[in-house]
């Protein structure tokens, strides 16, 4: 099985090239730091499986594991990541990741995910199961926030959350990766910001944001 590892920590990156190398039949093809250097890899050693972190400079794993599957069907895409939210389990999934492991998985954990990706089945973590179900079903995991407040002026969520990272000093490719969503997307979403607010720019909409206590992410 012919696997590449794509994560931008260098410490973690290393740690799965040495769990992986300690795999039987698993020969680690390359081992890159981003989005776009995982699919220039994928051109050319034409791998079995691509194990992707989900936040990464220049392309997130998101978009990464789109292009991957869009171009090079028999790659299958499995996704290890610090994040099990809702959000991003839902968009790597249908981006069309295989399996779906958060960093807390051990050798076995991982091992299991990219021999059931080779075979073109899907493996996710437990946790991450159970969230998903929930999503299925309408129901909320347990360990989902309570719903929020209503909010003024009529921000959805998303544009509530996006204006608490711009008061957070973010700007919007930050808030981009911090989101695994695109920049373009998040523009949108300031740009509706500053029309339900009636602020005229960054800093009138953190002032906003400062007296209606929006001034942390949600």
């Amino acid at each position: 099985m012919k696997v590449v590892i794509v994560d931008d920590q260098t410490l973690i990156r290393d740690g799965l090239v040495t769990i992986c190398a300690l795999l039987p039949d698993v020969e680690v093809v390359a081992a890159v730091g981003d989005g776009q250097q995982a699919l220039v890899a994928v051109e050319e050693y034409a791998p079995d499986v691509v194990l992707m972190d989900l936040r990464m400079p220049r392309m997130d794993g998101i978009e990464a594991t789109r292009a991957v599957t869009a171009r090079h069907p028999h790659t299958h895409v499995v996704v290890l990541t610090t994040y099990s939210d809702d959000e991003s389990v839902s968009a790597a999934l249908a981006a069309g990741a295989l399996g779906y492991l958060t960093k807390d998985a051990g050798r076995d954990d991982i091992e299991r995910a990219l021999r059931a990706a080779s075979r073109g089945q899907a493996l996710l973590d437990p946790a991450v199961h159970a969230r998903l179900v929930a999503l299925v079903t309408g129901q909320r995991s347990v360990s989902a926030p309570e719903p929020p407040e209503r909010l003024p002026d009529g921000l959805t969520a998303r544009e509530a959350e996006v204006l608490g990272w711009m008061a957070q000093g973010l700007s919007n490719r930050e808030i981009a990766r911090s989101l695994v969503v695109s920049e373009a997307t998040v523009k949108t979403h300031v740009n509706r910001v500053f029309a339900k607010t009636g602020s005229r720019d960054r800093g009138q909409a953190i002032a906003y944001a400062h007296r209606h206590g929006l001034d942390r992410p949600r």
